[in-house]
């Protein structure tokens, strides 16, 4: 015979336990609170936790607040940007990710070009012009200065964060 706050098997009851659905659901909720549809998607393509600061950048982001983010090297500064492309192609906007030199726009052209696909990522460089008119252009600083002055066609489509 089992006693009221036990299963048959031995185990705890679910609500004791917080195994029962309304725990889930309010764990669910606890971790998830303040997500928009776009990051709660963007954070499956990582398996690892975001940590707070993108979290918050990233909910601004989609909000559509500016962001500024300031961190040490290697804390991660780089999901914020990679969310923004992703707000970028799930609105049906352009966006352009700008590195300060050329190996790192070849760099990160060929991870987005992974994630997204060839036919939506193109790289503009001082040698190199591929595909330019796609929804994510990866370019240097120097390249998007020159677009700016230029008042360049490219840029249209494109929403400022």
């Amino acid at each position: 015979m089992t006693s009221p706050d036990t299963t048959s098997t031995g185990r705890r009851a679910d609500k004791e336990t917080g195994n029962s659905p309304a725990s889930r659901y309010a764990a669910y909720r606890r971790r998830t609170a303040g997500n928009g549809p776009a990051l709660l998607d963007f954070r499956t393509l990582y398996d690892f936790e975001l940590d707070a600061f993108q979290l918050r950048a990233c909910q601004a982001l989609e909000d559509g607040s500016g962001v500024l983010v300031a961190a040490p090297t290697g804390s991660g500064k780089t999901v914020v940007g990679e969310f923004a492309v992703h707000l970028a192609l799930t609105g049906g906007g352009k966006c352009f990710y700008t590195t300060p030199i050329k190996a790192l726009s070849n760099q990160k052209y060929a991870d987005l070009v992974r994630r997204y696909g060839a036919e939506k990522v193109g790289l503009l460089t001082g040698d190199n012009s591929v595909n330019g008119e796609a929804p994510i252009v990866v370019m240097t600083t120097e390249v998007l200065r020159n677009m700016l002055y230029a008042q360049s066609p490219t840029w249209r489509g494109s929403r400022s964060w």
